[in-house]
């Protein structure tokens, strides 16, 4: 709410017009004569009420309801070039409630904009709510949204592939994190640690990711959809490093568990990463069988998870000498998808299993 240093005619005239009262009204209201009032209206900042009169005015500012403080301080904004101390003399004493509401309607569209991968947006709208309050300004509430905006922030920079740095997803993670043990709030700070352990898993550090998940995957803190995640990401972290079989039963463990819960995207995901998983043994036949219910099912269809599901399956054809053809055409697409939409991280991974795929002079034959 705003909160007046100073009251001159100026400030007692928006006040009077934020109420949408009349001169004699609102002389009634604040006990005083009416030409009072008009001499106020008359002479704006070249006159000053006396401080008792001050108080009265500060009292009937503090009464009013959010809506009046909204037209009082765009009233003065809109007043501010006829005196050049109007900015100085009335502030904003922290965050209002509509900018709090405004504030978390605008979280929920950087959620949509990143499920679209729409970055430049999600990120304009991160960066005015972020660039505008500092932490130690804002009360719990602002806190909370201030926390939660920064772990959206580094959901944008892991998406674009900025994962490591002062200006990457572990960063900001890592300040997220920080905020919510602050307000202490367990199951917002666990979250973090998991996000933190993709970090740890995109930066190659693969043993140290499972671990992390496989401690993460039976953390209360959690709810039964992130610890099933959780799990499923320890059978991603050890397939990568080489350990497909046991990979292979953490998963399905996973996908049974997705199943039960009813959640068709992640039970399609699973079945996506079960498919890298049955590829990495040589077991091309159930690689595709799993890739090809990963396609069929789910029910988002992001930039994202096409790109995906794309990577994983012209890998898995470029594994097979008869369909390698089709292998470079699906992963071709899938790297201009990503190029489209800025998927840094994936494009790297296309170029990654291109170059395990084929040697000098082209594609290995198997």
């Amino acid at each position: 709410m705003a909160t007046v240093h100073h009251w001159t005619g100026l400030e007692a005239k928006a006040l009077r017009l934020a109420l949408r009262l009349s001169v004699r009204a609102f002389a009634e209201r604040l006990g005083l004569a009416v030409s009072t009032v008009s001499k106020w209206e008359s002479k704006l900042s070249a006159t000053e009420p006396r401080p008792d009169t001050q108080a009265i005015l500060d009292t009937a500012l503090g009464r009013a309801d959010a809506a009046v403080h909204l037209r009082f301080e765009t009233l003065l904004s809109e007043m501010a070039g006829t005196v050049a101390t109007v900015g100085r003399r009335v502030v904003a004493s922290g965050p209002r409630a509509w900018e709090y509401e405004s504030w978390a309607d605008d979280l929920d569209r950087v959620v949509v904009a990143l499920s679209r991968q729409n970055f430049a947006f999600a990120d304009s709208l991160l960066t005015r709510w972020l660039s505008r309050f500092k932490a130690h300004e804002l009360d719990e509430k602002g806190l909370y949204l201030f926390a939660r905006s920064t772990a959206l922030l580094g959901d944008l920079k892991r998406d674009q592939g900025v994962v490591l740095g002062p200006l990457s997803a572990q960063h900001s993670y890592a300040g997220a994190r920080t905020v919510f043990s602050q307000l202490d709030i367990p199951r917002r700070v666990a979250q973090l640690d998991l996000s933190l352990a993709v970090v740890t898993e995109m930066s190659g550090k693969l043993e140290v990711a499972a671990r992390n998940y496989e401690t993460l995957a039976v953390d209360d803190r959690l709810s039964r959809r992130d610890r099933a995640r959780a799990r499923l990401w320890v059978g991603t972290a050890l397939s990568k490093d080489g350990e497909h079989d046991y990979a292979t039963r953490v998963m399905q463990a996973a996908t049974r568990e997705f199943e039960d819960l009813t959640e068709p995207d992640d039970w399609s995901v699973a079945h996506q990463k079960l498919a890298l998983a049955r590829r990495g043994v040589g077991d091309l036949s159930q690689a595709l069988q799993f890739i090809d219910i990963a396609r069929s099912s789910g029910t988002t269809d992001s930039p994202m998870q096409r790109v995906r599901l794309d990577t994983a399956h012209g890998h898995i054809l470029l594994s097979d000498t008869a369909t390698q053809d089709d292998g470079i055409l699906v992963l071709g697409q899938a790297a201009k998808v990503a190029a489209q939409y800025g998927l840094v991280h994936q494009l790297r991974s296309i170029e990654g299993v291109k170059a395990m795929i084929e040697g000098p002079t082209g594609p290995r034959q198997r």
